[in-house]
């Protein structure tokens, strides 16, 4: 048996790999037998800076081309070799909802963040959460992660998105144009940025309330600086938001 030779870890002083680790390639082949199992290379990651920048540049991008490769497809096509934001981020928003701490982004709202096992991104479905002036923007959306019966605040939906190319993109002009301001306390779950809130910017059109089934007044959402959006919105009950989708067809 030919064994692969092994590296010494020269990213950090104080890391546990003293007597080396394998190459890149084997490493590669393993996650790819493990069909790049999310909780396995999050693992990996934690063990030093070498393997967390192996993750970072090779092991979530597989995994994000593997969950969502027709998506991956269209977020590089403009030419970028890598998403918005970066590609662990990326693999996070994939596979994880956010939920809200209470006093957090969405005021009394406490849901715990969760992992999902599959959530359908939609570019047609982002296109409701455009202005008029931004239309010809990409973006993908999640359906809602639902959470029932959260006392006063009723029956919520968290969603989440990605903007293509978000640094050129009209939304990002726009907020900048009518000097909107970024949130002073809380950043991106998913990539740590800064966060712009729709709402306080107006840039919140009524078809998004109508695409999640709920209510006009009860939907917020924010754009981090890398192009992640990130939502909740009050559900209305399924007899109620059918006849809402009936009434603007």
């Amino acid at each position: 048996m030919i064994l692969t030779k092994q590296y010494r870890c020269i990213h950090s002083a104080s890391c546990q790999c003293t007597k080396g680790h394998l190459s890149e390639d084997v490493i590669f082949l393993v996650f790819q037998h493990l069909n790049w199992n999310p909780n396995l290379i999050a693992k990996l990651s934690c063990v030093c800076k070498w393997f967390d920048d192996l993750a970072k540049r090779v092991l979530w991008k597989e995994f994000c081309q593997a969950r969502a490769p027709k998506m991956m497809l269209d977020l590089q096509s403009s030419g970028s070799h890598s998403a918005d934001g970066n590609w662990s981020a990326l693999g996070k928003l994939l596979i994880f909802c956010s939920g809200c701490k209470e006093g957090g982004l969405f005021n009394n709202v406490q849901v715990p963040g969760h992992f999902v096992y599959r959530t359908r991104f939609s570019r047609t479905s982002g296109k409701s959460f455009l202005m008029p002036q931004c239309i010809n923007d990409v973006l993908y959306v999640s359906d809602p992660c639902e959470h029932i019966d959260q006392g006063e605040e009723g029956d919520l939906g968290f969603f989440r998105g990605i903007f293509k190319s978000f640094a050129s993109s009209n939304v990002r002009r726009m907020l900048i144009n009518r000097g909107a301001q970024l949130h002073q306390t809380e950043i991106c779950p998913y990539c740590k940025a800064r966060l712009w809130n729709m709402l306080q910017a107006n840039m919140i059109p009524q078809s998004a309330s109508v695409r999640l089934g709920s209510s006009e007044d009860c939907i917020e959402y924010y754009v981090c600086l890398n192009g992640h959006l990130l939502g909740v919105c009050t559900l209305l009950p399924l007899s109620d938001s059918e006849d809402v989708s009936e009434s603007k067809e």
